[in-house]
């Protein structure tokens, strides 16, 4: 007999694999279509009998990654309107008290879905946790700074789910008093803002960031600049009402040809020296400050104390850039002369090549450029937030991934870790390359299952003064 749960909405059966109950495309959120596209979330609506939620469910609306991304990360979206949705794996939905894990993907707030297949929960229910993968707004819809909507759509929806997990993870035998969050790089910015959020209180204990910041989100009128640039392609004004008229797939075209104008323009005479023109890679959405969601950074909120008594895991890969220059050619065809000019278009002086190139004498431009970035984007504010938090006597632990891939030259780039979190190495064979080592997976996915089930992830934690840093490397 399949297992069966009681949720919020109605009865849903799930599937039994192995001893393992997994629960998917379950909807926390009723669809957002039509005008509700660009409103807050609103409960799902009710079912009669027992729904099947043995199917992965709808995604956000999304472009596909370019060719060179699309050949590491492959296509991670299923269609479908009821896109806010959880899957929930857990290893007895009969039980009590067991921690839970709530996942954030990452896809720079325009891509991403909980049905990667790297994102699957079974070994995390293997080892007693109960494991909850969301979907939330991505793109204009999620971020969009429109006239007659709210801000941080994509943020109300997270809130909205960890709101669904406090109200009915018992049902999966998760204890609601011992939650997790954790996320990967937009998911890991997005936890920086949910640490900073008045309007998370109670929804989680403890968090982990993967390869996130907790400095970059933007101002209003940043966001609002990019909904304007949006508006333009579309020969309409920065409205919900204008927005919520248009084609999913020309809104996702306009969004596209607006990114593709704030990488080519950047005059600072025609942009300003905003988070969108120097920002990470080629995002453009990002969390925004409303005094609502957000009131400040949230390295600024957590080091006044917004975050202080939840436990912060926190890290970066060691060659985080390399993914954005390598498989696009830009590596190799970057010069040593035009280096300082790229580094001008992240708001970068050319002072800072100087000891980067004393320290590698044998690196090409690229791959100064890569460490460089690498450290501005990723490593240095993992390290201040995690320092921050310390600060406010919170337990705080740092990481480094290490392990490289090296074919292609792609090293220990950015995304590469995640299968080895959720130890789903032969899921993700195209993210992991030839000869992943299991030995990492092990250790890194037994690491993230202590901090959820005891705070402590097996070293020693970070202090205001002091900075230990667990590398995983083979």
């Amino acid at each position: 007999m399949e297992p069966v749960v009681a949720v919020s909405s109605g009865k849903i059966s799930g599937r039994t694999v192995n001893g393992i109950s997994a629960f998917l495309g379950v909807p926390y959120a009723a669809a957002p279509v039509g005008a509700a596209l660009f409103q807050a979330p609103q409960p799902a609506a009710p079912w009669d009998g027992v729904r099947e939620a043995v199917e992965l469910g709808g995604s956000c609306p999304q472009s596909p990654y370019p060719p060179p991304l699309a050949a590491i990360f492959g296509d991670q979206t299923v269609p479908g309107a009821e896109f806010l949705n959880v899957n929930v794996w857990t290893p007895d939905p009969g039980g009590s008290g067991l921690p839970v894990m709530v996942w954030i993907h990452g896809g720079a707030f325009t891509r991403g879905s909980n049905a990667l297949p790297a994102y699957n929960g079974a070994a995390f229910a293997r080892d007693g946790v109960v494991l909850v993968s969301i979907n939330y707004r991505l793109g204009a819809p999620g971020f969009a700074v429109l006239d007659g909507a709210p801000s941080n759509r994509g943020l109300l929806d997270q809130q909205f789910a960890l709101a669904w997990v406090q109200e009915n993870i018992r049902g999966f035998g998760g204890d609601p008093d011992n939650v997790t969050v954790f996320g990967e790089s937009a998911g890991a910015m997005s936890i920086a803002a949910l640490l900073a959020s008045p309007r998370s209180a109670g929804l989680f204990h403890k968090a982990v960031m993967q390869s996130g910041n907790g400095e970059v989100v933007a101002t209003e009128s940043d966001a609002r600049m990019v909904s304007v640039e949006i508006g333009k392609v579309l020969g309409i004004g920065p409205t919900a009402a204008e927005f919520a008229q248009v084609d999913s797939d020309a809104l996702l075209a306009a969004q596209e040809k607006a990114i593709g104008d704030f990488l080519v323009h950047t005059d600072p005479a025609r942009w300003g020296a905003s988070v969108v023109t120097g920002g990470l890679s080629s995002m453009i959405m990002f969390p925004v400050i409303d005094d609502v969601v957000l009131h400040e950074r949230p390295i600024d909120a957590v080091t006044a104390g917004a975050a202080r008594g939840i436990s912060l895991l926190i890290g970066n890969t060691s060659e985080e850039f390399r993914l954005f220059i390598v498989p696009t050619g830009i590596a190799d065809a970057l010069t040593t002369q035009a280096l300082p000019y790229v580094l001008g278009r992240y708001q970068l002086d050319a002072s800072a090549i100087e000891p980067y190139a004393a320290a590698r004498p044998q690196d090409s431009a690229g791959d100064l450029f890569a460490a460089i970035l690498t450290d501005k984007a990723f490593r240095i504010p993992a390290r201040q937030l995690a320092q921050a938090q310390a600060a406010t006597g919170t337990p705080a632990f740092a990481y480094e991934f290490a392990w490289r891939r090296v074919d292609q030259d792609l090293g220990a780039f950015h995304a590469l870790e995640l299968p080895f979190v959720f130890d789903t190495l032969a899921a993700a064979p195209d993210l992991v390359g030839p000869n992943p080592a299991q030995s990492v997976a092990d250790e890194m996915h037994a690491a993230w299952v202590a901090f959820a089930k005891t705070g402590d992830p097996g070293w020693a934690a970070v202090t205001a003064e002091d900075m230990f840093v667990r590398v995983f490397d083979a």
